[in-house]
């Protein structure tokens, strides 16, 4: 799938206008609807068919940052309020099962660890790792960082790898051990580390920045390529197309897609479109179904 997908070709089949503010998620839910949230606090669900909503939810206080969907089906979001909530979603019905309450600061990521566990990142510089007790999650420890943590995944079995503002580094944190094992500094040419580090093979991890993708092998812990993307301000969300594709999008509303050279650690730039969105694209999703959705500045949501 995805094989002939040419995103310089491309318009979108669907234009979404429900959120009122910057979209900032997207996800997609095991029975295959969009779910988005974004900066007016809304998060929303959408039918798998017609893309109009199905349920909305407005349980946050500030902007919904990530969310996502966790093996046994439940949906977590996170956001500026500094709250995580977990819900169950039944149709077009919802039920708030729980709320985390732990960061003191925006609440940038929360995932779905290998063994079932959660784990998010902070404006409080911190990392919180949670454990399930019967059906509720609990703080299980704590990790200080040196600045605000945009960024958490998960890279190996017992390993997570964590990006940091205020000092540009890639961290790798032991699970088993609990300790950093190894860092990157220098990611970025900004005084900030961003928040869409995706693997792009086993082996490397690619971090977007201002104008310019960096590629971490994540087995020697080591900078391996920085790649130059001419007229990009920055980059922000990316998502995979296949095993041998990458999508990301940018500040000047351009949509790029790459081909990933495994053997020379390097992308290869093979298609453009440029004003794919009015406004900073801040999300792209894998739909998995042939198309793909794009989350911008102003609310919109495209599929493609």
């Amino acid at each position: 799938m995805y094989d002939n997908f040419n995103i310089g070709l491309k318009s979108p089949i669907l234009n979404l206008k429900i959120h009122t503010n910057n979209v900032l998620s997207l996800t997609i839910m095991n029975d295959g609807r969009l779910v988005s949230g974004a900066r007016d606090y809304l998060i929303v669900i959408y039918n798998k068919k017609t893309y109009q909503p199905d349920l909305i939810i407005k349980e946050h206080q500030k902007a919904v940052l990530c969310i996502c969907q966790l093996s046994s089906g439940e949906l977590v979001s996170c956001s500026e309020d500094k709250t995580i909530n977990i819900f169950i979603i039944t149709g077009k019905k919802y039920e708030i099962i729980q709320t985390l309450k732990y960061h003191i600061g925006s609440v940038y990521k929360i995932i779905e660890l290998k063994n079932k566990s959660l784990s998010s990142c902070s404006g409080d510089a911190s990392i919180i790792f949670y454990c399930k007790d019967k059906s509720k999650f609990n703080m299980d420890y704590k990790v200080s960082t040196d600045g605000t943590c945009s960024s958490i995944i998960q890279t190996k079995d017992n390993e997570i790898c964590y990006s940091q503002s205020g000092n540009q580094k890639i961290c790798f944190f032991d699970l088993l051990e609990r300790k950093i094992i190894s860092s990157i500094s220098n990611i970025s040419k900004r005084n900030y580390t961003d928040e869409w580090l995706i693997l792009i093979t086993k082996d490397l991890l690619s971090v977007p920045g201002e104008d310019q993708i960096s590629i971490i092998n994540v087995n020697q812990y080591k900078l391996v390529r920085i790649i130059e993307v001419s007229n990009s301000d920055w980059i922000f969300g990316s998502c995979m197309l296949n095993e041998k594709m990458l999508l990301t999008g940018e500040r000047h509303k351009a949509i790029r897609q790459w081909k990933i050279d495994e053997e020379e650690s390097n992308l290869i730039l093979i298609s453009k479109k440029d004003n794919a969105h009015y406004g900073d694209i801040n999300f792209l999703l894998n739909l998995g179904n042939g198309h793909i959705a794009s989350g911008s500045d102003g609310g919109i949501i495209k599929i493609w």
